[in-house]
């Protein structure tokens, strides 16, 4: 029995050993940034594009804040996708000055259909556009936000992620601990592999793709995660995803464990779908043209697999504490003090990236929940792959109304702000 269990157990170990040394190192390079001499005269025209439905409750904020951004007014134009809409958000929207495309489909109801749709219309229009940049309806965006995408798009990138901020991170312990995970992802993921030449990853909203890109590739995104579909297909075909840091997009995070766990479930799924689908594409292709990036990717999709096979490590480490004839090889190849410095690491990190960002001492009392918030990931990750094969799409309502005003008052000083 205990041979048995080796020639499971043993290789286990190795691959957990392998990927969390991998992620470790990858977080480490996220502690500082390049220094950059960033293009600041505006040169690159965009269409910027939010996605709403049912948004009569934040649109209107969104659009207001979209015409303040410090960016020439005859270079952007504001599109509102109101897509199956059966509130005002259409009115709303058009009130405040947005250029409104009505979309109704009884079947395809999901962002990656909206947004589809709209890139095809908008690439039919007399008028061209540089870029697209893409928002959702309960958004708040950083006045310099185009400015950074214009530098970014000057200097030859195709595909960039802006920093995913919080807009309520004080609300409620879940959208807090919520806002901890996107800070933390925000360093030790996006600007991490940045700083080391590998591919960040489309996080849904504040994202810009050079037009010319869409026109080429399209954009063939449909499922329930439809930004890191893009993504993958994108890096598959040897287009990196670039992370511009300091070009901010505040998101609405949920109120409530169960409107955290629903949003989680469906991005479970999703990437579950997208990997799938995409990995033996990927590898193949990262072969084919020898790029390391794409074999990232690959790993990057697979988390939630490493993080399946750890659960099911750690479960059985359980049952040979409880009956130690079971097996008794199960720590001979990590030694255990690497295990215990691995376990801190998933609580230092967050508390570095909070030194970073200096947020208010609410954040702190928040890191006591976090463990909560990550720990509930392990039952989430195991139902987004029992019901990977659904795409129905779960909208998260969204009615936290605010102003930039607010989300200046929600940090102790600018350069929170500006990073």
């Amino acid at each position: 029995m205990t041979h048995v269990f080796d020639i499971v157990m043993v290789p286990m170990q190795f691959l957990i050993f392998l990927f969390t040394m991998y992620f470790f190192i990858i977080s480490f390079c996220g502690m500082w940034r390049r220094k950059e001499k960033k293009i600041t005269t505006p040169r690159k025209t965009f269409a910027v594009v939010v996605a709403a439905h049912n948004e009569h409750a934040v649109i209107g904020q969104l659009v207001t804040n979209l015409q303040q951004l410090n960016y020439p007014k005859d270079l952007y134009d504001i599109y509102v996708i109101a897509d199956n809409c059966s509130d005002n958000t259409a009115d709303i929207a058009r009130e405040k000055g947005a250029i409104v495309c009505v979309r109704t489909h009884p079947t395809k109801k999901s962002k990656g259909y909206a947004l589809e749709w709209m890139f095809e219309r908008l690439f039919k229009m007399d008028k061209e556009y540089d870029g697209v940049v893409i928002f959702d309806a309960d958004n708040l965006v950083h006045p310099q936000f185009l400015m950074e995408m214009n530098n970014r798009l000057c200097k030859g990138d195709k595909i960039i992620q802006g920093y995913l901020d919080a807009k309520n991170p004080y609300d409620t312990w879940v959208s807090g601990t919520f806002a901890i995970a996107f800070w933390v992802i925000d360093y030790i993921v996006h600007l991490a592999k940045t700083n080391i030449g590998l591919s960040a990853c489309l996080g849904g909203t504040g994202m810009c793709i050079a037009s010319d890109v869409l026109k080429k590739h399209g954009w063939r995104a449909t499922c329930l995660t439809e930004d890191m579909e893009f993504t993958m297909k994108s890096l598959a075909e040897g287009i990196k995803t670039t992370w511009a840091h300091d070009a901010i997009v505040y998101d609405e995070k949920p109120l409530t464990f169960k409107q955290s766990w629903n949003q989680r479930k469906r991005w479970a799924q999703g990437q579950f779908d997208v990997a799938q689908r995409f990995i033996p594409v990927m590898l193949k292709e990262g072969w084919r043209q020898k790029d390391i990036r794409i074999w990232d990717g690959c790993i990057y999709l697979l988390q939630p697999h490493f993080l399946m096979i750890s659960t099911f490590f750690i479960i059985i480490s359980y049952i040979q504490l409880a009956f130690p004839p079971f097996y008794t090889n199960i720590y001979n190849f990590m030694p255990s003090q690497l295990m215990t410095a691995i376990m801190l690491g998933q609580y230092i990190l967050p508390l570095i990236i909070l030194f970073k960002i200096r947020p208010k001492w609410k954040a702190w009392l928040y890191m006591l929940l976090y463990p909560v918030f990550i720990y509930s990931w392990i039952p989430i990750i195991f139902l987004g792959f029992i019901h990977r094969n659904e795409h129905e799409w779960s909208h998260t309502q969204h009615t936290r109304a605010m102003d930039m005003k607010d989300i200046i008052g929600n940090v102790k000083n600018t350069e929170s702000i500006d990073r």
